[in-house]
């Protein structure tokens, strides 16, 4: 098809329909009526010569040329809308991406947000949290990597050296590693299992127990969830203590018993095309300089 002749609305439309399923909340994402988004696909329709829904009472069911169809579609879009906000980043000198596992952006970069606010009011930042890493070659961007390096391809700073511990709430009156079996020990996916990270195999080693000295555990896929778990009660993790830096100086959580194990690095990372972006550069000075602020963690837990 000639690309003068792309039905552009028409092709939003259907993605959006064919996205939520439903033409009435495709209509509430465009802001238009569900007559107009019907009216849209149905035109679509006609052009390519085949039908794109099954019309029921109330809903609307892809067909299998909608499902051929939607896939391109949406990352086209996909890749439309990111072009655009890395131009509009690159136009906006005080816009800043700043990418980080969801883990790492709801226990430490979070609370710690409004400080940054407060020194730099004028930086519109976006925290990109994902588990998937960030091209940093795209807009103004850094990203917060653990591991142990080296980063060649990039501009990379040193921010902590990790550690890990059993750390538990105080309510469970936990002392010594002979208490552990009366409580569950919690467990969760690493996003990335070839990292090499502490596990509750190591900790038990370490402690001169075994697995079978810890009662039965309880599982989580998420990281955060297993800390809001480990508050709450619920039984014993195995943390960053970078991470739980915050819940350890309030006394929601401790560390009852065991030994510390080394953890990772964290990085700050950024593309060395950008490296001397005013705003990357006022970024990651904060970011140093809040790692820098904080006592070590072993300081912190044994204060």
């Amino acid at each position: 098809m000639n690309r003068r002749r792309l039905p552009l609305s028409q092709l939003r439309a259907f993605e959006a329909a064919a996205r939520h399923r439903s033409f009435k909340r495709a209509a509430e994402e465009l802001a238009v009526t569900p007559a107009a988004i019907s009216h849209q696909v149905r035109e679509l329709e006609e052009q390519l010569g085949v039908a794109l829904f099954e019309r029921r009472t109330r809903q609307v069911v892809p067909t299998a040329s909608a499902e051929a169809l939607y896939p391109v579609l949406r990352q086209g879009f996909d890749a439309f809308s990111d072009a655009l906000d890395t131009l509009r980043e690159r136009s906006s000198p005080d816009s800043v991406t700043l990418s980080c596992t969801p883990a790492f952006a709801s226990q430490w970069l979070l609370p710690r947000l409004a400080g940054f606010h407060d020194l730099h009011p004028d930086i519109d930042l976006r925290i990109h949290a994902s588990e998937a890493p960030l091209d940093l070659e795209r807009g103004l961007s850094l990203a917060i990597r653990y591991g142990m390096g080296p980063y060649p391809d990039h501009e990379a700073m040193e921010l902590a050296h990790d550690s890990f511990a059993l750390v538990a709430s105080p309510s469970l009156g936990l002392a010594r590693v002979e208490d552990l079996k009366a409580v569950r020990h919690i467990v969760f996916d690493w996003y990335c299992p070839t990292l090499g990270l502490p596990s509750w195999t190591h900790w038990c080693q370490a402690a001169g127990c075994a697995l079978t000295d810890l009662g039965p555990s309880l599982s989580f896929s998420d990281e955060s969830h297993a800390v809001q778990a480990a508050i709450a009660g619920q039984g014993v993790a195995l943390l960053s203590l970078t991470l739980v830096r915050a819940e350890l100086e309030r006394g929601v959580l401790h560390v009852p018993c065991g030994p510390r194990l080394p953890g990772l690095r964290y990085h700050l990372l950024m593309s060395r095309a950008q490296a001397d972006h005013a705003g990357l550069k006022r970024v990651a000075a904060w970011l140093k300089e809040a790692f820098a602020l904080e006592p070590r963690v072993n300081d912190a837990v044994d204060a």
